[in-house]
């Protein structure tokens, strides 16, 4: 018998959370590097290094993401290859020399 891992879908009110956290923080920084005082060459060498930021972040959590599924995966394969083995295994079974 093989466990299944405890399936624990986000709800729809911690997802709408972190979009609108997301949202906001991404507005604020956006606004506050538009109303620096500073020339739009700064302007646009931060709003560069924000998008960056945010698009390394995201890769990041996939990366992460797909490295935790893959180690699931070989995991479950393991398992099943366990219980496999321990199945056809007969510890009353007499070995013919």
């Amino acid at each position: 018998m093989t466990s299944k891992p405890a399936n624990t879908p986000t709800s729809g009110a911690f997802y709408m959370q972190a979009v609108l956290s997301f949202g906001l923080s991404m507005t604020a920084v956006g606004i506050g590097v538009v109303f620096l005082p500073v020339n739009g060459w700064v302007r646009a060498f931060l709003g560069i290094a924000m998008l960056y930021t945010v698009t390394s972040a995201f890769t990041l959590a996939k990366v992460i993401r797909d490295r935790q599924e893959d180690s699931y995966i070989a995991s479950r394969v393991d398992r099943a290859r366990l219980d496999k083995l321990l199945a056809e295994h007969d510890p009353f079974k007499l070995d013919a020399a």
